[in-house]
């Protein structure tokens, strides 16, 4: 993948290509989630069971499981308080802070997109009806105001609150675009923006703000975030269309069976010339069949009209771009200690590893 030099494009002299990426979210889940798995128990029973059930802590029987998600996000938070140079622990609660927030919205997804699997396993609201999801995904949002408030940490709390009135705004545009037929590309990335790079953002942010890093630093890691969820956006708008199930957790070609406008869909019907304009009928005849043959005709339009390969290369040019801004975080703040310039490789590492992923 085209990406800045691994030595020279943070400011550092480590290597983002000796990172053991699996190892460091390891090491960052372990840390935030004790914290997190104490929020949760503040819950009233009925939304704690069904919060820690979607987390991927019990069964629906509330037996416990050994599930549970990367922690991407609280990964962010806590890499980035390191790589300005304070301890990860300053930014647990910023990291709980930003899976709740993750995974309100994830509840809430499921039920407006009418999905029943997550993770191979049944959703929320397919176990306990819509009620409980709008519920259960209210009390996570609350509940991760209530950690930064806690800290105290009202800059944080603020960040937070701005990023979940941007997300939501992101997820009104999707919901949206499902009734139009005339979504433009630029709107398309400002809406992918919305639903998950702000999120990105904020949780490097959170990390910065926690550990009292300047406004510079607080910025370039915002950037840093912002763009690598644009990637990592553009790589799931991938996976959702030509992704192995078994790996995904979703039906084959998901997003096509839905009608989604996803990235490299809209690309295709705007740029595509006549495989465009026969995607864009395609899409417009939601009475078609949804068997597998008529979804890979689908798939073969978005190809053939340039979305797969421009989706690709965006997220390139994306991943690109959080390296930059990451890179003028050593202007802000010089790296004065191994641990520190270790971060700055292991938060370079983490974004590769996210834009080539599989799942």
């Amino acid at each position: 993948m085209t990406a800045l030099g691994a030595a020279g494009g943070t400011g550092t002299t480590a290597d983002p290509t000796t990172v053991d990426v699996a190892a460091v979210l390891r090491r960052c889940r372990d840390l935030v989630d004790p914290a997190l798995r104490a929020a949760v128990a503040r819950l009233d029973p009925t939304s704690a069971a069904q919060t820690a059930y979607h987390l991927g802590w019990t069964d629906r029987d509330g037996r416990a499981t050994h599930g549970g998600g990367k922690a991407l996000r609280p990964a962010l938070a806590l890499l980035a308080a390191r790589a300005c140079g304070a301890e990860p622990a300053v930014a647990v609660p910023g990291g709980v802070a930003v899976e709740l927030v993750h995974n309100f919205s994830l509840v809430h997804d499921d039920l407006i997109d009418g999905d029943t699997e997550r993770r191979h396993r049944p959703t929320v609201w397919a176990v306990w009806g819509a009620a409980s999801a709008v519920l259960s995904g209210d009390a996570m949002l609350t509940l991760a105001q209530e950690v930064l408030l806690d800290v105290p940490a009202p800059a944080a709390a603020l960040l937070l609150a701005r990023t979940v009135r941007e997300l939501v705004g992101g997820q009104v545009a999707d919901v949206a675009f499902a009734d139009r037929d005339d979504v433009g590309v630029e709107e398309c990335l400002a809406m992918a923006h919305g639903k998950t790079g702000t999120l990105l953002g904020a949780s490097a942010e959170v990390g910065a703000v926690l550990a009292g890093a300047p406004a510079g630093a607080r910025a370039a890691l915002r950037t840093f975030g912002a763009e690598l969820g644009l990637a990592f956006q553009l790589v799931d708008d991938l996976l959702g269309i030509w992704g192995d199930p078994a790996v995904t957790g979703k039906p084959v070609l998901a997003d096509l069976r839905e009608r989604k406008k996803s990235l490299p869909v809209t690309w295709a019907v705007v740029h595509g010339g006549d495989a465009g304009r026969e995607l864009a009928d395609w899409l417009a005849r939601p009475e078609d069949p949804d068997d597998e043959l008529t979804l890979r005709r689908g798939a073969a339009l978005v190809e053939a009209g340039g979305g797969r390969a421009w989706a690709r290369a965006e997220a390139r040019r994306r991943l690109v771009a959080a390296e930059t801004a990451l890179a003028t975080l050593a202007d802000q703040l010089p790296a004065t200690d191994p641990a520190t310039t270790r971060a700055r490789a292991e938060l370079v590492a983490l974004g590769r590893h996210l834009a080539d992923r599989e799942a």
